[in-house]
């Protein structure tokens, strides 16, 4: 049975605690959610892969490499 929600609807206190409406609602926002980390952690790879991997020194190898893994912490 699917459930078809009005487009502006939103959780209230005055209904029972997740009904059938508030579970798609719910669901609807985990999966815009799962999406919204899977499009970034997508990003985040592609701009890794893309990097310039070559420094010309151990100092600026190490700083890059800092950075990277911030960027994965981060992310």
């Amino acid at each position: 049975m699917t459930v078809i929600l009005a487009h502006d609807y939103k959780p209230s206190e005055d209904e029972e605690f997740m009904n059938k409406d508030m579970q798609e609602y719910f669901r609807q926002k985990l999966l815009a959610w799962k999406e919204e980390l899977i499009r970034e952690s997508n990003e985040t790879l592609e701009h890794l892969q893309h990097e310039n991997n070559q420094a010309p020194d151990l100092a600026d190898r190490a700083s890059m490499e800092t950075d990277r893994a911030l960027e994965l912490r981060t992310r």
